[in-house]
């Protein structure tokens, strides 16, 4: 009966220790207990055992279902050993924290200081939060910040995407990652190289803080050093000054922002749009391009060069605009060389030549041996043809040709032939306020090597021009009229007119006439409005 007696006060007193222990704070030395947080151990009690190491440290050992909780945070374990005097539990197999239901955390071993609420776990570590999940060998985490991090490698997965990186910090309640150091992300949609960046697994948003390459699946390549891309929406921001490469594109910008879903990409500030197979260049304070139509808008004192050897045409004026003739007209229309503009041919549509440029107000066209300017201009990449509209005026050396529309055929991206329908009129000067005059319905012009080399003027043409000897010396005047026309230029200058109908006129001796008395008609010589270097072209 003693020892009945005794065995039942042996089970009440280990009861009541182990409740001691079940609702104890862990108290460490020279504290206070309004500093610590309590762990309660919620496992079963049978599982419970108590080892005195000396007379300051005693052990809690806990094995087969341990069960902790520290404020809202939960503990799992197959076993673990809690020290009272060091405010250190340690716990192995199928730990399992659970953090204020923020994030859900599991490894093979854990350490975790109870007064700083920190955690150091490894051995197959997997953090997730219900939209991503983070594996790493070992993890810190601290559950008084909710922030985790890792030093020895990471892989994040969330949906179809895959970040891996060498170290990395987690965020729990933004959500937010932060990897550096050989950081990789793999989507269905793009790849991301670069050396740090920040990811948001609820929004599935990623921001560049680093240089960064970027590469679609349709290859289209990003270097940028600032920026975001949200995989949901698809749309992306890129900063200082980042560069897009899309097959023949070169893109670059101050900002650049995307949106894959539209296809549009904006590019603002010093923005330039190179594509390498046409050898065209765009520049303009801003430039839309959209990826599905290929249609280019630049505004804000856009610039279009055509490179052409050591010659280049530069075109400006207040809006440009380019897409494909196939969108325009039809699979089967192109623009040749007709005052209206349209001639069917078949083509092929993903042919470069597919393509046609459009500008407007204040065209302003330069190249070292022709310059333009109108107020609208249409461009075939087809017929190499320009056409200029709403009173153009083309200048070659010492001639200015103007009409009411001009067509400028190009050859090799040279001028090869001129037209001037309607008030056709050009004009040679031959020196200070004396100029050759040709005047007619219509003028046609040749060029060789960018040079004028002949023109004829056809309906009602007439004509003002001076008569030189063998020694260039000016000896008269021919002012004539005739239904047709020719002029040919030696040197860059008028050589001789020849009248291929009835003509009539009057040939002045040079002393008889006054050169401000000899004008044509509606005579203006427009050189004020003549773009003299390229460099004006930036203006």
């Amino acid at each position: 009966m003693k020892y009945r007696i005794a065995f039942i006060i042996f089970i009440f007193l280990a009861l009541l220790q182990c409740n001691t222990v079940l609702y104890a704070q862990v108290v460490p030395q020279n504290t206070t207990t309004d500093t610590v947080q309590k762990i309660e151990i919620l496992s079963n009690t049978r599982t419970l055992t108590f080892k005195t190491v000396n007379d300051t440290t005693k052990l809690t050992i806990i094995s087969g279902d341990v069960k902790l909780r520290q404020g809202t945070t939960l503990f799992y374990a197959d076993s673990c050993v809690i020290n009272n005097n060091t405010n250190v539990f340690e716990a192995w197999g199928k730990v399992h924290i659970n953090d204020s239901d923020t994030a859900n955390i599991y490894a093979n071993h854990l350490r975790y200081l109870m007064r700083e609420k920190k955690a150091f776990l490894d051995g197959k570590v997997r953090l997730t939060d219900g939209k991503g999940e983070l594996t790493t060998p070992d993890l810190e985490y601290d559950m008084e910040t909710n922030i985790g991090i890792y030093t020895h490698g990471g892989t994040v997965i969330n949906k179809k995407s895959v970040l891996t990186s060498k170290e990395g910090i987690y965020y729990a309640d933004l959500k937010d990652v932060y990897f550096k150091k050989d950081v990789v992300l793999k989507d269905p949609a793009y790849t991301i190289v670069t050396d740090s960046l920040l990811y948001n697994t609820a929004t599935q948003t990623t921001r560049f803080i680093s240089n960064t390459i970027i590469t679609d699946s349709s290859g289209r390549t990003i270097e940028t050093r600032e920026g975001y891309v949200n995989q949901q929406t698809g749309i992306a921001e890129f900063g200082q000054r980042p560069k897009i490469t899309d097959k023949d594109i070169v893109a670059t910008g101050n900002r650049i922002s995307s949106n894959d879903s539209t296809g549009i990409l904006t590019l603002e500030g010093n923005a330039i749009v190179r594509n390498k197979k046409d050898t065209t260049t765009i520049l303009g304070g801003l430039i839309t391009r959209n990826k599905k139509t290929e249609e280019i808008l630049a505004t804000r004192k856009p610039l279009m060069i055509i490179k052409q050897g050591a010659d280049s045409t530069f075109i400006a004026a207040d809006t440009l605009f380019s897409a494909r003739l196939s969108d325009r007209f039809g699979m089967d229309s192109v623009i040749v060389d007709t005052v209206k503009g349209i001639k069917r041919a078949a083509y092929n549509e993903k042919d470069s030549s597919n393509r046609y440029f459009e500008a407007y107000s204040h065209v302003r066209i330069f190249n070292d041996s022709l310059q333009a300017t109108g107020d609208s201009l249409f461009y075939s990449l087809k017929d190499s043809v320009f056409r200029l509209y709403k009173d153009p005026v083309i200048w070659a050396q010492n001639s200015q040709i103007t009409g009411d529309t001009i067509l400028l055929f190009t050859k090799n991206k040279k001028a090869d032939k001129v037209q001037a329908f309607m008030n056709g009129f050009m004009i040679n000067k031959v020196e200070e306020n004396v100029f050759n005059q040709v005047k007619s319905s219509r003028i046609d012009g040749w060029f060789i090597d960018g040079n004028i080399d002949s023109v004829r003027a056809f309906g009602s043409a007439q004509c003002i021009y001076y008569i030189q000897d063998n020694d260039s010396a000016y000896t008269g005047v021919n002012e004539s009229k005739s239904d047709i026309m020719d002029i040919y230029f030696q040197d860059k200058e008028l050589n001789k007119v020849v009248f291929r109908s009835e003509a009539e006129g009057t040939i002045w001796p040079i002393r008889q006439k006054n050169p401000r008395d000899l004008l044509l008609p509606n005579f203006r010589w427009l050189e004020e409005r003549r773009p003299k270097t390229k460099y004006e072209m930036f203006e």
